[in-house]
């Protein structure tokens, strides 16, 4: 039993939920400062994360099972290495579709109403690079539905906060998502799949990556005067952009051994930026 609860969280990389969970949680932060928010509904929203990022995830390693099985970077993955069936994979994400819908409903009806539209956006990122180049954008539209999804939970109704916050969150997303791509694009080009690297090769998708993290910098700093943040709000988005510099210092056109190091230092990223949200809004 145990083996098989350590397969399924590696199945669908249950420790990156701190990509996406920290942004839903400042979401609905945002939203209490109009409207107050219980234990209980924060609770199904860490449920409703949880269950759509696995249900994502695992809806991923089931299409790409194909690909992955020619990538040495990802034969080993559950699928391609028999650690787990295809009918358990399908199974697992059923469930878990099932289950976020049903989580949907018990934060409110509107929650419940939008949930598979959110399914639908984050299925569809794992089919994009069969049709488009711009995949990376596709991710990062999934993971902007975090913030939305957060505030819209908590009861916020109107206003630009969770907008312009998924709008940095999905810049973010999408600029590591371009240098992570960049590792893989001899296998990519080589199974007809399409990516920003594959479309404009690894120079100029570098360059797009850091656009898209000055970006991302920008719409926090554009986020403090719209939600009332103050210094320490601020001094967290200067620890982010930090970051984010080192994060691309370790990844050149000529050297992409690093790109693995610098797609886990933005872990840190959505914890930093939470923590300093929360204690801006709640202490400052």
């Amino acid at each position: 039993m145990l083996r098989q609860i350590t397969t399924y969280l590696s199945f669908v990389r249950f420790s990156h939920s701190v990509f996406a969970l920290p942004f839903a949680l400042t979401g609905a932060m945002l939203a209490t400062r109009h409207q107050p928010v219980t234990g209980v509904t924060v609770a199904w929203i860490v449920a409703a994360m949880v269950t759509a990022r696995s249900a994502a995830m695992g809806f991923n390693r089931l299409v790409d099972a194909r690909f992955d099985a020619t990538n040495p970077r990802t034969a080993m993955r559950e699928l391609p290495r028999g650690a787990m069936q295809t009918r358990e994979a399908i199974g697992f994400v059923v469930v878990m579709s099932a289950a976020f819908v049903a989580v949907s409903f018990q934060i409110s009806w509107l929650c419940g109403a939008l949930s598979p539209v959110a399914l639908a956006i984050v299925f569809w990122y794992s089919l994009a690079k069969r049709f488009t180049a711009f995949t990376q954008l596709y991710l990062g539209l999934a993971m902007a539905v975090a913030p939305v999804g957060g505030w819209l939970a908590a009861g916020g109704r109107g206003g630009w906060e969770p907008w312009v916050l998924g709008l940095a969150i999905g810049l973010w997303v999408g600029g590591f998502d371009v240098l992570y791509a960049c590792q893989d694009l001899a296998h990519d080009r080589a199974e007809g799949l399409r990516s920003i690297p594959i479309r404009f090769g690894v120079v100029r998708s570098l360059l797009i990556s850091r656009l898209m993290h000055v970006a991302t910098i920008a719409c926090m700093l554009a986020l403090a005067p719209l939600a009332d943040l103050g210094p320490v709000y601020l001094a967290g988005v200067a620890v982010v952009a930090l970051l984010l510099i080192y994060e691309q210092s370790l990844v050149s056109a000529t050297d992409l051994s690093q790109v693995k190091r610098a797609f886990d230092l933005n872990g840190y990223v959505g914890i930093i930026y939470f923590f300093v949200t929360a204690v801006d809004l709640y202490v400052g």
